[in-house]
């Protein structure tokens, strides 16, 4: 797998566990309709915003093994709702490094690049 600089794609986070398949990476595949590929640190900001959307990811969900995510969290973001985010100003900082090559359906690489954490 690939990221969206056309290198190896790298793990995302492992504490959170995240990933579609929750292995760490935001690969993506048939079954992930959301297309969750982009690795973001998530914000205070992103995470209410998301939570408007109808997607709370602040809350825990132990029948899910979901501890619930807080602002600097590694996530893999669905790239719709990265997208979204960008056009409401509060799009969290992505690793280009562990976001895979299939964001780049969605998402131009130069906003990703401008976007990526430092």
């Amino acid at each position: 797998m690939k990221n969206v600089l056309g290198t190896k794609l790298e793990i995302c986070n492992l504490n959170p566990i995240t990933g579609f398949t929750r292995n760490g990476c935001c690969e993506t595949g048939p079954q992930d309709i959301g297309q969750h590929t982009v690795c973001a640190e998530v914000t205070q900001e992103f995470l209410q915003f998301s939570k408007m959307q109808g997607n709370d990811l602040m809350t825990p969900r132990p029948e899910f093994e979901f501890l619930g995510l807080k602002a600097g969290d590694r996530w893999c973001l669905c790239a719709s709702r990265w997208l979204e985010a960008l056009e409401e100003g509060v799009a969290p900082p992505v690793i280009l490094e562990a976001t895979h090559e299939k964001a780049l359906d969605l998402i131009n690489l130069a906003e990703l690049k401008y976007h990526q954490l430092r």
